[in-house]
């Protein structure tokens, strides 16, 4: 993306660079891993026949029954069809986290130790809710 005429500050427009490319990145990753999944080339963990039979019921009955992980668990099943188009959604999910590791080096280049201090918190933060450490969140 070309820098556009206006005042923003440089991280500002790296800020929103990174995220205008990661979205479509993450967009364009679950469109890809949908089709892997739909067209039979990669295998599902959990068959058309068992979604469909667990359709109406509750979601803990559908993951118990089905042997499916919560929290970061599918992280471990990116192998199956079904679960490899998490990656495209994990990337959007952790999109903020991304776009905030170059500000933090732009502003300590500049010197700004304040938002410098407070765009690592705001790493560090994200980082410890997308954890599941602290559960919630988790299905």
């Amino acid at each position: 993306m070309n820098r556009p005429d206006t005042n923003a500050p440089a991280e500002q427009i790296a800020y929103a660079n990174l995220l205008f490319y990661g979205c479509w990145s993450g967009l364009a990753l679950m469109i890809v891993t949908y089709f892997l999944y739909v067209t039979g080339i990669m295998d599902p963990y959990v068959s058309m026949e068992l979604v469909t039979k667990f359709w109406s019921q509750p979601v803990g009955e559908y993951l118990t029954q089905n042997n499916v992980p919560t929290g970061w668990g599918w992280a471990t099943l990116l192998n199956k069809g079904d679960f490899l188009n998490f990656i495209g959604i994990a990337l959007l999910g952790g999109l903020t986290i991304i776009c905030y590791i170059p500000i933090i080096f732009a502003y300590l280049k500049k010197k700004d130790m304040a938002f410098a201090i407070i765009s690592l918190l705001e790493v560090l933060v994200l980082c410890f809710a997308a954890s599941g450490i602290v559960g919630g969140g988790a299905h």
